[in-house]
């Protein structure tokens, strides 16, 4: 059986005993029903991996003992999906969910001029986050903002390499001709593309227009293509 892995955030290097979450508790205890001297791993998201044991089982508040730490490397490639909100919720926490167990480095959600979209809630989509974290067996979690304005994704951006994907006619190259950059940011339009004039404010600031293939995509199957073809493995 591989040995249960659980996030907490709060945890640091040095320590060695730990009081499990409330969450982390109550998976270890009622769900897996682990007992005293149990073996579990733990993360903080931050690149270190902690091997650590069930000293004092608890629902609500498990203790453990940590045996041994690790620092795990950062990520080569800086790898940054801008994406632009879905009217369906669930594709989109989907997408996310695919695109942190690919080993994406940050998520901005993006408000565009076509943007149909109901509700975003951040907690949510956090936690989707960290469980496709925990699921993937990473070490350090992606970072997802609140939804942010094209515009302003467009003028705060420092990315050595950025790219939009979008169906408007135009000069674009193929996405499997591009050699990803250490440090790349994609962006990926809504269902009704990117508007013309958010394209050429892309150009200007230097974005390369790509196009992802002869067939229309859904957005989240845009982003999820995208990102296999430029991840650096």
């Amino acid at each position: 059986m591989p040995v249960p892995y659980f996030y907490e955030p709060n945890l640091i290097s040095g320590n060695t005993s730990f009081t499990l979450s409330e969450t982390s508790s109550k998976h270890c205890i009622q769900v897996l029903r682990m007992q005293e001297n149990a073996r579990i791993d733990l993360t903080n998201g931050k690149g270190f991996l902690f091997e650590a044991s069930i000293q004092v089982p608890h629902k609500k508040n498990t203790i453990v003992t940590l045996l041994s730490e690790k620092q795990m490397p950062a990520p080569t490639q800086s790898l940054t999906l801008g994406i632009a909100l879905l009217k369906n919720a669930t594709r989109l926490e989907w997408l996310i969910e695919k695109a942190t167990e690919m080993g994406v480095t940050s998520i901005i959600p993006m408000l565009c001029e076509r943007t149909l979209f109901e509700k975003f809630k951040l907690d949510r989509m956090q936690n989707i986050v960290q469980s496709a974290m925990i699921q993937s067996q990473q070490t350090w979690l992606p970072n997802i903002t609140a939804p942010i304005k094209f515009k302003e994704v467009i003028a705060q951006q420092k990315n050595a390499q950025k790219l939009i994907a979008h169906c408007e006619a135009g000069d674009k190259i193929d996405i499997k001709k591009i050699k990803a950059d250490q440090d790349c940011l994609l962006l990926i339009g809504p269902e009704g593309d990117f508007s013309p004039s958010e394209i050429e404010l892309a150009l200007q600031k230097g974005y390369q227009a790509i196009h992802l293939g002869p067939t229309r995509l859904r957005t989240e199957t845009a982003g999820l293509f995208a990102l296999s073809v430029l991840k650096n493995f």
